[in-house]
């Protein structure tokens, strides 16, 4: 009898101990699946990347990622080139080809800074960390996620569709425009086709309106892109994209 308990505990604490066992692979597992979307990299680190990406990196690739002479760093691209890799292979990419002048000339620190601030263009969170070389291997890349749009206020560049009114004086406003939202960047497409983007309650005085034949689409549904100058009172726009959406001012 004694025998047979022996074997029942030893049976026992056999089975606990594997047990134990698959839940630490499984715990291992988890740690090899952590990826940038898993607040990998600080706020303080991608502040300094994006200092220094602006000096060394924009002449290729844009401030906004969107790409120049250089391929964008961005969206779909982003995805193709890096999404289930490591964190390891976008980091080596940055560290040996880039700047282009001057390759693998800025130490691996302030690639890891860079790389924290191509994340957080890309969408993906800070954390309480700063990424160190030893995690790259084990952080996996998934495809960017979009970056929330900043708060429109004050001198934001924002875009709004309205209806183009002579003012007094020679002066142009758009009534019944729409709520301004933040631009898509100069020589993109309007997020939301511009047709299609309901009129509102606003009224924004266009400051320089006599540049872009206003009498012409005196009327029409106007889309505008520009810089938002909030006054007591009185919404102002200054113009950098003029287009007409409709030759008549009705939803």
């Amino acid at each position: 009898m004694l025998g047979r308990a022996f074997v029942s505990a030893v049976a026992m604490l056999a089975g606990a101990w594997a047990g134990g066992a698959v839940v630490g692979a499984a715990a291992t597992g988890q740690d090899r699946a952590r990826t940038v979307a898993d607040g990998v990299y600080s706020d303080a680190q991608a502040a300094r990347g994006a200092a220094v990406y602006e000096v060394a990196c924009t002449g290729c690739h844009r401030a906004d990622l969107g790409g120049a002479s250089g391929p964008p760093l961005r969206e779909q691209r982003f995805a193709r080139e890096f999404a289930g890799k490591d964190l390891k292979t976008l980091f080596t990419k940055v560290a040996t080809t880039m700047p282009r002048n001057a390759p693998a000339s800025l130490g691996d620190n302030v690639y890891l800074d860079v790389v924290a601030h191509l994340l957080k263009e890309n969408g993906f969170p800070a954390g309480a960390q700063e990424l160190t070389a030893d995690a790259l291997d084990g952080i996996g890349v998934v495809p960017g996620q979009a970056k929330p749009p900043p708060p429109v206020g004050d001198f934001s560049y924002v875009e709004v569709v309205g209806c183009l009114t002579a003012g007094p004086q020679h002066t142009w406003v758009l009534t019944r425009a729409s709520e301004p939202i933040t631009a898509v960047p100069a020589g993109s497409s309007p997020s939301t086709p511009a047709a299609a983007k309901p009129l509102g309650t606003q009224t924004f005085h266009l400051l320089d309106a006599m540049a872009y034949a206003p009498g012409e689409h005196h009327g029409h549904k106007m889309y505008v892109r520009g810089l938002l100058i909030k006054l007591p009172g009185e919404q102002r726009m200054t113009i950098s994209a003029f287009e007409m959406v409709s030759p008549t001012c009705s939803d």
